[in-house]
């Protein structure tokens, strides 16, 4: 089907793929193609946004596009790098900035009078993330918000539909940031809105038939959110001819090798569940380094899929549940140059000796898109509200070498904080949460005595799509019993701390 579509020029920034997101939230298609390589623009081009990036535009190697069949053709808009291109390609200035900004912003000076901050007050909270400054526009532009460190932080080219952001519109914490995009698409470029999950179902499941015919596909099954969504949609194209894998790789969370199994009976899938435990461990012995237990664990994984494939008599595709925050932090999904964050053990293609194509059919989508695509596959919610659980599971969340003994431990834990979310009517309040173990010891006193046992680390976080999160201000009183049950009932810990970091600068899992 033929849709209206958005272009986003990536120029490398972790956010590109989030621009996309925010553009189909609002129901309107949209496809990332790099700057070095983007489509012939027809009719069916409604506007250009040309992303952020890694690099400073001062810098002699710095993406570059020609935008000269665009510029003042086609509704046009510049986030942070793409502002500063902008701003520097026609004859204005940027330069390192005295006061770098990170982190929230609040906007002053808006022109509510133009389109794109229609219905947008003075002070509204944005996201920075730069540290270059538009010190000089070019002559035939216009200033339209401010902050209180730079003078320029959105313009617009006069007499023509060309917009810059020097923040980052699409981050959550940019709290009007959908409004401005809105007022973009649809007050500017005369977006429809005709894109919707129940068309990305149809358009998929097309796509899926089209591509695997009659072949059969063995699907890595998690349990979580992503995999089973990505097994309903396989299985209403295939039927049959999809056969679904849970391994449990001793690294899961407590008793959920036997509770996914279950779950998973009465949905009409092919599921197979596969002991694994023993060949991880022994795989990640002695093993501390964080990105050699993401790779060991993505080889261990394709080892047991692949003599599990070579169990199904012709099967030609191997099926994963990724979806683009994987894929972002692990390589530049299109071709830009954005930087590698942390690798993803479902990322990356498969050795030579394992002769299965791979399809993945969320891969382009985030977290809350793809449970708006369940719901509309009329999913379990229970299925559709569970946290993200990585994964390497709780291989990343112990820090250090990887026992069995401390992957135990670190499962009463993480049991005692799920269940307590869940009991205080606090669990779907909260975007992720999980528990680490550090690889660090602590004096203690329990019973007169001294101790020296382990600390452990309680994470739960806020957020929309896992590209930025806030941590999550639980209650005292909740963190109080927590602790207490914890240490009370888990032998080997007397510490426990409440992690207060957000992403970016930190990452949501330590590892």
């Amino acid at each position: 089907m033929k849709h209206e579509k958005i272009l986003i020029v990536d120029f490398g920034s972790q956010y590109t793929q989030l621009i996309a997101r925010r553009v189909r939230e609002l129901n309107i298609y949209s496809e990332i193609h790099p700057y070095n390589n983007i489509p012939d623009l027809n009719d069916d081009w409604k506007g250009v946004i040309l992303s952020g990036s890694p690099f400073s535009v001062r810098d002699e190697n710095s993406p570059s596009i020609n935008l000269s069949k665009i510029k003042g053709n086609i509704p046009l808009l510049g986030i942070c790098f793409g502002a500063q291109f902008l701003a520097k390609e026609y004859g204005g200035e940027v330069l390192p900035s005295k006061l770098r900004e990170y982190g929230r912003a609040n906007l002053s000076h808006i022109n509510s009078k133009d389109l794109i901050f229609s219905d947008v007050n003075d002070e509204s909270q944005v996201w920075m993330s730069h540290g270059d400054t538009i010190t000089i526009l070019p002559n035939n532009c216009t200033i339209l918000s401010s902050t209180k460190d730079i003078k320029i932080a959105a313009y617009k080219f006069n007499n023509e539909s060309t917009y810059a952001l020097q923040f980052h519109p699409e981050v959550y914490h940019s709290t009007d940031g959908l409004k401005i995009l809105k007022n973009f698409l649809i007050k500017i470029c005369n977006c429809s809105q005709d894109w919707t999950p129940s068309i990305f179902v149809d358009d998929t499941i097309e796509d899926l038939q089209n591509t695997l015919g009659n072949d059969k596909v063995i699907l890595a099954l998690s349990g979580g959110v992503d995999s089973t969504v990505a097994a309903i949609l396989l299985n209403k194209a295939i039927g049959e001819n999809l056969y679904c894998v849970f391994v449990d790789n001793g690294l899961l969370r407590k008793n959920e090798f036997s509770s996914v199994l279950e779950q998973y009976k009465n949905m009409g899938l092919n599921v197979k569940g596969v002991d694994a435990k023993k060949d991880f461990y022994n795989a990640l012995s002695g093993v501390v380094d964080p990105e050699r237990k993401r790779k060991i664990i993505g080889s261990k994984f394709i080892d047991v899929f692949d003599q599990e494939a070579q169990n199904i008599s012709d099967v030609k595709w191997l099926a994963q549940g990724t979806i683009y925050p994987d894929v972002i932090e692990s390589v530049s999904a299109t071709g830009g140059p954005s930087a590698t964050i942390k690798s993803h053990h479902n990322v990356g293609g498969l050795p030579d000796f394992m002769k299965l194509n791979i399809v993945e059919p969320l891969k382009n989508l985030f977290k809350d898109e793809v449970r708006r695509i369940g719901a509309s596959l009329n999913i379990n919610k229970e299925i559709l509200a569970r946290h993200p659980f990585p994964g390497p599971g709780l291989a990343i969340r112990i820090l250090g070498d990887v026992t069995e003994d401390k992957v135990q431990l670190l499962q009463s834990v993480d049991s005692i904080f799920i269940k307590g979310l869940k009991t205080a009517g606090l669990y779907n309040q909260v975007w992720q949460a999980g528990a680490m173990l550090l690889p660090v010891q602590s004096v203690g006193v329990m019973g007169d005595e001294r101790t020296y046992e382990n600390a452990v680390v309680l994470r739960a976080v806020e957020s929309t799509d896992g590209m930025t999160a806030d941590w999550v201000h639980l209650p005292y009183d909740f963190l109080s019993r927590i602790s207490n049950d914890i240490i009370n009932k888990v032998e080997g810990v007397n510490r426990v701390v409440y992690d207060i970091s957000s992403k970016p600068p930190a990452t949501i899992e330590w590892e």
